[in-house]
């Protein structure tokens, strides 16, 4: 999919004629402006992004915007989930579309952005807010911050952070939620942006998406009984996972960015008795961070990212009997 060139000089705002709703939020360490022609968008901004914490990442605060457009239905219509994400790059601008009525268009130079969603994925809310809403926000932070982008949770403790890394399947959410439950701070479930010279983490604080065996783990029956009343979404992979609003129960949003003082990569190996954690050279840390992180390593961040991490602790994490060995692990490099 190629951007025409008369697009080159044309500010986004242009491309909406209406503004009837307008929202305003500090996250991600900018501070964004969402306007949309539908009631419809706008909660759909409300439900992503009101009662988060406004973490300051850096000295700046860029002035972001977002429009937000509802378009016509494809036709036809598209039975079950919505097509896959194409993204696409050019003229300045990048973007990714699922089909010509559903599609983000991002211009980081002008910060700003276009999304377009259809009554039809409208209805399939967490695809619109992550693939679409998500993908807008998170692509303009990156850049007017000069912020990696890794695929990773991050919990805390006071001002210093965990970054949890593995692949889809791996226990980042678990692992997260269950040291959400055990008192530690919540940044992110599976996005974090981190300045690469500080070290200095942010992320959305929302959600955490919750498999229905993962509640075994859950001790408090109130809190079970929270989660199953949570909406179920299905990941592209298939896997349905309730998605529990953090914003509404008795968990801790990381108020402030925090600082990275370790690294755990997460491992379905079974821990030898006592001994979860092992140490992870600097050497193997950024060679596997290369390796599970491809979009990060092609980011111009990603040389002063992996210079600064090099001197953070870095250790793999492997599975004991229940996720409270795992949570008292990841304590315990905090209290360091």
């Amino acid at each position: 999919m190629t951007i025409p060139r008369r697009l080159e000089a044309t500010p986004i705002v242009g491309f909406i004629e209406a503004v009837r709703y307008r929202e305003r939020y500090r996250i991600l360490g900018s501070e964004l402006t969402f306007a949309s022609d539908h009631p419809e968008l706008a909660r759909l901004v409300r439900a992503a992004f009101a009662r988060l914490p406004g973490r300051r990442v850096v000295g700046s605060t860029p002035r972001l915007r977002v429009r937000l457009r509802l378009t016509a239905d494809s036709q036809p219509p598209w039975i079950g989930e919505p097509p896959p994400m194409r993204y696409f790059s050019g003229a300045g601008f990048v973007g990714g579309a699922m089909d010509a009525s559903n599609l983000a268009l991002v211009h980081p130079a002008a910060g700003e952005a276009l999304v377009c969603i259809s009554p039809r994925l409208l209805r399939d809310t967490y695809y619109a807010r992550y693939e679409l809403l998500e993908f807008a926000v998170y692509t303009l932070a990156t850049q007017a911050l000069e912020l990696a982008p890794l695929h990773a949770a991050c919990v805390g403790l006071g001002r210093r952070g965990v970054l949890i890394l593995g692949s889809s399947g791996a226990g980042k959410s678990t692992l997260a939620l269950q040291a959400a439950m055990s008192g530690l701070a919540f940044l992110s479930e599976d996005s974090t942006l981190v300045a690469p010279r500080t070290l200095d983490a942010t992320g959305l604080a929302a959600f955490v998406h919750v498999r229905e065996d993962s509640l075994r783990f859950v001790a408090s029956a109130a809190l079970r009984q929270q989660i199953r009343g949570a909406p179920v979404i299905r990941r592209r992979s298939g896997v349905a996972k309730y998605e529990v609003d953090l914003r509404a129960g008795a968990f801790r949003l990381a108020p402030a960015p925090l600082s990275i003082g370790a690294l755990v990569f997460l491992s379905r190996r079974t821990a030898r008795p006592g001994a979860l954690l092992e140490p992870v050279t600097p050497g193997q840390a950024i060679e596997r961070l290369a390796r599970e992180q491809p979009y990060a390593a092609r980011q111009p961040t990603w040389g002063a990212l992996t210079k600064n991490l090099r001197g953070v602790p870095a250790f793999e994490l492997r599975r004991g009997r229940h996720p409270d060995e795992a949570v008292a692990a990841v304590r315990a490099l905090l209290d360091c």
